[in-house]
C-alpha cells in the first residue's frame, strides 16, 4: 500500500479580526496574550543513545535470562538549546534504527511543544505498516522526550502538565525475586532472603516472579508468605501459563493473600482473561505488552482485567498513556503502570501516577503504587545527577521542570554502545 506522507500545518488558519473597543480618555490598551504567541520551539537535533551494562550474575524469569541491561535513550534538542530526554523499553538496536532513519527526519523543524500533534504525525506516518510493535516503542521514547522538553520550556513538571498532582509521595513496590541458576531449594531460600531485605529497606509491598514450573511456583508462594505474613505481595508470570495452569496458580495466590496476579496468560488470548477472572477472586493485572488506546480497548473490553498496566516507554509514551488512562477510567478500571528501565521511565511513571484519579473515588482513597525495579542496573543507578528519590519504600514526585531528573552525560560514555545524531 502506498504510504502518503502527512505533516501538520506549520501556520495557523486566518482568524477574524476582533472589533476594537473605544477606550475612555486616559486609559491605555493592554495587550492580552494570544494563542498565536504561545511558545514555539522548533526541533533542531535528535540523538539516540544505546546504552549497555554487563551483569556480574545473570538473572531470569519465565521466558529468558538477562546477562546485560540495555536501554535506548532519546535526546531532543530545540533551537534555543532546551533538551528533552526519553526512554524506549525493548530492543534498543531496532528502536535506534527506527528513530534515526524514519521518525527523526519527519520531526526535525517541527514545533517541539506540540506533543499531541507530533504524536499523530508519527502515528499517521507509520500507520499502514506498524500499528504497534517496535515502531510504537520507538515513538514512546520520542514522546517522553518531548514531554520532558516541553516541561523544561514552560518551567513545569510533567505531572503539572498532565493536570496536576494528587499526591507528592507514592509508595513503591519492590520488583525483584528473579530466578537464578541454582538448585530450586537454594533458589527459594535466596528469594525469601531477598524479600526480607526489601522489608528491612522499608518497602511495604513487593512483587515476585512465577512461571518457572508449577511445583516450584507453589512452594515459592507459600514460603515467601510464611516468611513475611504482613507484606503486601503481587505475582507476575510474564504470560507463562495456559488457562488451567493459571487457574491453579491463581487459587494458590488467593489462599496466600496476594493482591494481584500479573500477566497470567498470553496477550494473544484476550478472551481467556475473562474466563480466568470468572474462576478467581484475585484481581487480574496485565498490559505491559499492549500498546495504544486501541489495543487497550480490545484488552479491557473483555471484562477480565481489573488493573491496566501500560508501560510509558512502550505503550505510546505519556501522550498515549493519558488516553489509555481515560479509557480505563471510563470502564471503572485503575491503571498501575509497568515500569522497567532507568530513571527516565521511572520519573515518567511517577508523574503519571501522581496526576491520576483513582476510581471510583472516596475520601480515604487507597494509596497508588509505583513499581520500583530492584534488580542490578548501573544504567539506572549511576547515570543521573538528580534521580527519582526513593527512601524507605516511598518515592518523592520530582518537582523540577520536565521529568525532573538530570542525566550525567559524561558518565554515559562508558556505557554507550552506539550514538546517532540527525540535525535540521
Amino acid at each position: 500500500m502506498e504510504n502518503h506522507e502527512w505533516y501538520p500545518a506549520t501556520s495557523p488558519l486566518p482568524m477574524a479580526t476582533p472589533s476594537r473597543r473605544v477606550l475612555p480618555r486616559g486609559e491605555t490598551q493592554t495587550k492580552s496574550p494570544s494563542i498565536n504567541e504561545s511558545p514555539r520551539m522548533n526541533i533542531r537535533c535528535i540523538r539516540t543513545h544505546h546504552l549497555r551494562d554487563h551483569l556480574d550474575v545473570p538473572f531470569g524469569f519465565s521466558q529468558w535470562y538477562y546477562n546485560t541491561r540495555n536501554t535506548l535513550w532519546v535526546e531532543i534538542i530545540a533551537e534555543d538549546g532546551t533538551t528533552g530526554w526519553g526512554e524506549s523499553y525493548g530492543p534498543s538496536e531496532v528502536y535506534q534504527a527506527a528513530i534515526n532513519s524514519f521518525y527523526a527526519p519527519r520531526l526535525l523543524g517541527q514545533n517541539a511543544m506540540a506533543t499531541d500533534v507530533l504524536w499523530h504525525l508519527m502515528w499517521r506516518s507509520s500507520l499502514d505498516f506498524a500499528r504497534g510493535g517496535v515502531m510504537m516503542g520507538a515513538m514512546s521514547g520520542i514522546d517522553m522526550a518531548l514531554w520532558d522538553l516541553r516541561g523544561k520550556a514552560l518551567g513545569q513538571s510533567v505531572s503539572e502538565l498532565m493536570g496536576g498532582r494528587y499526591v507528592d509521595q507514592i509508595p513503591c513496590y519492590a520488583t525483584g525475586m528473579y530466578f537464578k541458576d541454582m538448585p530450586e531449594s537454594d533458589l527459594i531460600a535466596s528469594i525469601v532472603d531477598e524479600a526480607r531485605s526489601y522489608q528491612q529497606q522499608g518497602f511495604q509491598a513487593l512483587k515476585i516472579k512465577v512461571g518457572k514450573n508449577l511445583p516450584f511456583d507453589i512452594r515459592q508462594i507459600e514460603s515467601i508468605r510464611d516468611a513475611l505474613p504482613n507484606m503486601q505481595m503481587m505475582a507476575d508470570s510474564n504470560h507463562a501459563f495456559d488457562l488451567p495452569e493459571a487457574i491453579q496458580i491463581g487459587r494458590v495466590l488467593e489462599e496466600n493473600d496476594f493482591s494481584w496476579f500479573e500477566e497470567p496468560l498470553s496477550p494473544e488470548f484476550e478472551g481467556q482473561f475473562r474466563q480466568l477472572q470468572d474462576k478467581l477472586d484475585i484481581p487480574i493485572a496485565t498490559g505491559e505488552c499492549e500498546q495504544t488506546r486501541y489495543g487497550f480497548q480490545r484488552l479491557l473490553s473483555t471484562g477480565g482485567v481489573q488493573i491496566a498496566q501500560p508501560d510509558l516507554a512502550y505503550c505510546g509514551g505519556p501522550s498515549e498513556a493519558l488516553k489509555i488512562r481515560n479509557l480505563a477510567s471510563s470502564m471503572g478500571i485503575n491503571v498501575v503502570p509497568h515500569c522497567w528501565g532507568t530513571m527516565l521511565n521511572l520519573a515518567a511513571a511517577t508523574h503519571f501516577i501522581a496526576s491520576g484519579y483513582r476510581e471510583p473515588g472516596r475520601k480515604e482513597v487507597a494509596s497508588p503504587l509505583l513499581e520500583f525495579d530492584r534488580t542490578p542496573n548501573a544504567l539506572r543507578d549511576e547515570l543521573f545527577d538528580i534521580p527519582v528519590v526513593v527512601q524507605n519504600g516511598i518515592a518523592q514526585v520530582p518537582t523540577g521542570p520536565g521529568l525532573g531528573v538530570v542525566v550525567n552525560q559524561e558518565k554515559m560514555k562508558s556505557f554507550t554502545v552506539q550514538q546517532t545524531e540527525l540535525k535540521a
